[in-house]
């Protein structure tokens, strides 16, 4: 259903690929995964085999270079797959961090043996990514790391645990970020790809974690006590360039963050407008009261201008020219507007909105992690100050 304010708007960098893309995502969540949203929720994690049937219709890896099986695409591509996702109300499936940000770490670091021995995987959806950066005791300051990876011969032993790990209980392979020096505090962080499929000697997987909203999202914490892990699995193929290889790649994060920001705003928007429209009260419809009006055009408007401007980072980002403050900037503000706008239309449903037989509440919850994740947007208004 159209958007009011936002139907006959145009991204400057759609095409009509795009279009056709954006049909498929929405027909596979729609028709394949949708229909089963109550028992994932129940179970706490998607389907794998969801996984694989995304693979077989080319929508994971869309970004990744043909020759490694993605789709030869790029960012715009990922955004609108996200997007549609996000639209329909699918909140299972981890793919923003398995295609979104997992592949573009191995496009961009991995060596040509190493984007050959993974990247067809995760395209085909055989193998589910995971990147590990979290700790329990860290939080956002990634400098604070305790994991540890320490050279033995041709391996690392790894020692330490992660925490909030999306996709945990499910990946075959994690991007773990770890101390391999730790006298030199960023200088001495690397990410090492850890292949923990088959629940190897040294790994555990914790419990799923129960959280207020996406509940059928994975999120598990990972334990590590002397995993040995080749020594040819480190990206970047010298040590010390993990802290670097993140804040280039985190960008791309948070602009991921802001694409699930819109789309839940549009969603809500579209929601209680027509939800407005069928509810009576005090006689007429809700739509025909003047507060009900007044609140639906200021977030409409919220949502047009954070559209536009979400879209202009995109085409920054795609160009190769999204700086970090900017980032900062889509990532905090347009979260900040996701969780404003969601309660402000959940009000406009009364009792009903505060019931899960309406999806407006799910959204409710599950926006409110959208402004802890990917760097607290503290830290984000602290990067932007920095910037000044």
């Amino acid at each position: 259903m159209p958007t009011p304010g936002l139907d006959t708007y145009t991204p400057p960098w759609r095409a009509p690929e795009h279009d056709d893309l954006a049909d498929l995502a929405r027909d596979f969540f729609t028709r394949e995964v949708l229909p089963h949203t109550e028992r994932l929720l129940a179970q706490g994690h998607p389907d794998r085999d969801h996984y694989r049937r995304a693979g077989e219709l080319g929508l994971l890896g869309l970004s990744v270079p043909e020759e490694y099986g993605g789709g030869g695409g790029g960012f715009t591509h990922e955004a609108v797959l996200l997007h549609e996702q996000t639209h329909v109300g699918e909140s299972t499936l981890g793919l923003a961090v398995h295609s979104g940000i997992v592949t573009g770490y191995l496009v961009a670091y991995g060596s040509v043996e190493q984007k050959r021995r993974w990247l067809p995987g995760l395209c085909r959806g055989e193998l589910v990514g995971a990147i590990a950066m979290t700790e329990p005791d860290g939080g956002s300051d990634l400098q604070a790391m305790r994991t540890r990876a320490v050279r033995d011969g041709d391996d690392y032993l790894v020692t330490g645990a992660k925490t909030f790990i999306s996709n945990g209980s499910l990946a075959d392979l994690v991007v773990l970020a770890v101390k391999t020096d730790p006298t030199r505090g960023a200088a001495g962080i690397s990410l090492l790809v850890c292949e923990v499929g088959d629940e190897p000697a040294g790994f555990r997987r914790g419990r799923l974690l129960s959280k207020i909203g996406l509940h059928g999202n994975d999120t598990a914490e990972l334990f590590f006590d002397g995993l040995r892990v080749p020594a040819a699995n480190l990206l970047g193929g010298t040590e010390g360039l993990g802290f670097g290889q993140m804040m280039r790649q985190l960008p791309q994060e948070r602009l991921v963050i802001g694409v699930g920001a819109v789309a839940a705003m549009q969603r809500a928007v579209e929601l209680t407008t027509a939800y407005v429209k069928e509810r009576t009260a005090f006689g007429k419809p809700l739509i025909g009261h003047q507060n009900t009006r007044m609140v639906l055009a200021e977030c409409v408007t919220r949502t047009r201008v954070s559209r536009v401007f979400l879209d202009d980072c995109i085409g920054r980002h795609d160009r190769g020219e999204l700086d970090v403050a900017t980032a900062a900037m889509a990532k905090a503000w347009l979260t900040e507007g996701q969780c404003e706008i969601v309660d402000r239309c959940l009000q406009l449903f009364g009792g009903y909105g505060y019931t899960t037989e309406y999806p407006i509440a799910r959204m409710y919850a599950d926006a409110r992690v959208q402004k802890i994740y990917g760097g607290t947007n503290e830290i984000m208004k602290e990067l932007i100050a920095r910037a000044l």
